[in-house]
């Protein structure tokens, strides 16, 4: 399981206000185009937020759904974007003197990357999950919530 970490200068419950508002999905998570919509329980367990991945002209219409869920400290998530596959993503937020510890856990669950030994898989998500942390940082820090 490809993991990186990060810590941020803001409270673990102003993060998780981002990571409640799904509607934020595509400012920080890179890969993700357009949101289509949003479940009124998000981030509830089971609820999904429907989205758009991949770059314009070549979109994917697929959803990610709430595995499990701990407010303002874990969000568990299977996203999808078939035909390229789904992925396990596990974010955990530990506070810290100044801040909140970012944990992002992600590993494929299925399709053709779960082929890819780990090595591979990890070399391709771990540049990706640092961006992506970069960008919930920012989110975090400079969105009114």
């Amino acid at each position: 399981m490809a993991e990186v970490q990060m810590t941020v200068g803001v409270a673990p419950s102003r993060v998780f206000a981002v990571l409640s508002d799904g509607w934020s999905y595509p400012l920080w998570v890179v890969g993700a185009a357009h949101m289509r919509d949003v479940d009124e329980a998000w981030p509830q367990v089971g609820s999904r937020i429907h989205h758009k991945v991949g770059a314009w002209p070549l979109l994917i219409e697929d959803n990610t759904e709430v595995v499990d869920m701990r407010p303002d400290r874990r969000l568990e998530l299977d996203a999808r974007a078939w035909p390229a596959g789904r992925a396990r993503v596990v974010l955990t937020l530990d506070e810290v003197a100044g801040g909140t510890s970012i944990t992002m856990e992600e590993h494929a669950a299925a399709g053709p990357a779960q082929l890819l030994p780990r090595r591979a898989q990890d070399a391709m998500l771990v540049p990706r999950n640092n961006e992506a942390l970069r960008r919930l940082e920012q989110v975090a820090v400079n969105r009114p919530y």
